[in-house]
């Protein structure tokens, strides 16, 4: 078992009393496995994976990746954790447009000290962006912005890919190539992928999925 959530919770402050997001939710994932989490806007989908991803605290619960609770980790060991070890694709790509296509493929892995420029390569092909990587990253569609995010993502070779409604911004055709890609760089290269989407029908591609409702896991 790669991940083991177990009893999460969160609150945020409300007008007159803390609004509780996450209410002890629980879900584990193995290597090779890819798990679909969808619910309704406001359910706790993206907060769950920003605490995932150890870019939020929780009130309460674990978070054990690889026997290590990154919970009970300070920021700097976090922060190292994601260089290394968890690979983020945001809906919004969050590229960076100073830099030029190849430059945002392996700007992850040159953070991670793992840098491979035979790597990079393959993954621009595999990505389609072999004819792309001197462009910037306004000179690409929506389409190709999302693979180069994903490419990043996954150049460092992390064992963990979290994905935030990486399709919501493309066309189905589109979206469908983006969900297939991360579903092989998880089956193929036996990593573990946690997927937030409001798309049942990509939903249940995955091996698994999960529906969040009002904070708490449905079965």
């Amino acid at each position: 078992m790669l991940l083991d959530v177990r009893s999460l919770t969160k609150r945020f402050p409300g007008a007159e009393a803390p609004v509780t997001v996450l209410d002890g939710v629980s879900l584990t994932l193995d290597r090779g496995e890819a798990l679909a989490l969808t619910g309704e806007s406001g359910s706790g989908k993206s907060t769950l994976l920003h605490i995932v991803a150890g870019l939020e605290p929780a009130d309460g619960g674990q978070v054990v990746r690889d026997g290590t609770d990154i919970l009970g980790l300070g920021d700097a060991e976090r922060a190292t954790l994601r260089r290394t070890q968890i690979g983020i694709v945001f809906q919004q790509f969050n590229l960076i447009p100073s830099l030029n296509v190849g430059r945002n493929l392996s700007f992850q892995s040159e953070l991670a000290g793992r840098a491979d420029a035979h790597r990079h390569q393959a993954l621009a092909e595999t990505l389609g962006l072999r004819e792309h990587l001197a462009k910037y990253p306004e000179e690409l569609s929506g389409g190709q912005q999302q693979r180069v995010a994903i490419g990043r993502a996954v150049a460092g070779g992390p064992n963990l890919i979290l994905a935030d409604e990486p399709t919501g911004n493309l066309d189905e055709t589109t979206g469908d190539r983006v969900f297939d890609l991360l579903l092989s760089l998880a089956r193929d290269e036996d990593r573990a992928l946690l997927i937030v989407t409001h798309s049942e029908r990509l939903a249940a591609r995955a091996d698994r999925r999960l529906h969040l409702s009002h904070g708490r896991i449905q079965t």
